[in-house]
């Protein structure tokens, strides 16, 4: 019964925040507003992870990066329901440091229609993937979603096509 309790217990604050970010959404227009993107990080570390494709970019927090193929370095393709609610853009709210491996020359910004500062990492907009559960987990490789690929970012700052999935940590080397 405890288990329930907890499950519970995570299952409905998850479930309000999914909801609040929904009802900010509707104003009537294209572009979602997040007032509260689940990937900001008061000072967020670009690090690399280990994966069956090589070193990829992620968060300090293991949470994997991805890259929308419609985007350009200055434009986020991904501006509406359901594309943030499930790929949540990598928004700036402090500073940024980088790990070992990352070439802080290749980190950049890019302003989103809705004001937001959302990084960049050698002209790619930044996104995590909401089905990436746990640190280290890449399930949204090469997925065909919202009018575009998403794919996960090498360290030179490269888009990955190699298919490949990441479901346990312990599969990558960080767990």
């Amino acid at each position: 019964m405890r288990v329930g309790l907890r499950r519970s217990a995570l299952v409905v604050p998850a479930a309000v925040s999914v909801v609040a970010l929904a009802l900010a959404a509707c104003g009537g227009s294209d572009v979602t507003t997040l007032s509260a993107p689940p990937t900001t990080d008061a000072s967020l570390t670009l690090t690399l992870q280990h994966s069956p494709a090589g070193p990829i970019l992620a968060t300090g927090g293991g949470n994997t990066l991805y890259d929308f193929v419609p985007d350009t370095p200055t434009h986020s393709a991904c501006v509406g329901d359901p594309c943030v609610l499930q790929w949540p853009p990598l928004v700036e709210q402090g500073p940024v440091r980088v790990g070992k491996g990352v070439d802080p020359s290749l980190v950049g910004t890019l302003r989103r229609p809705d004001g937001a500062t959302q990084l960049s990492y050698g002209g790619h907009p930044l996104y995590t993937y909401n089905l990436d559960v746990t640190p280290g987990m890449v399930t949204g490789q090469g997925f065909d979603q919202d009018g575009g690929l998403w794919y996960v970012i090498g360290a030179k700052g490269r888009q990955i096509t190699t298919p490949f999935s990441v479901n346990s940590p312990n599969q990558n080397g960080n767990g």
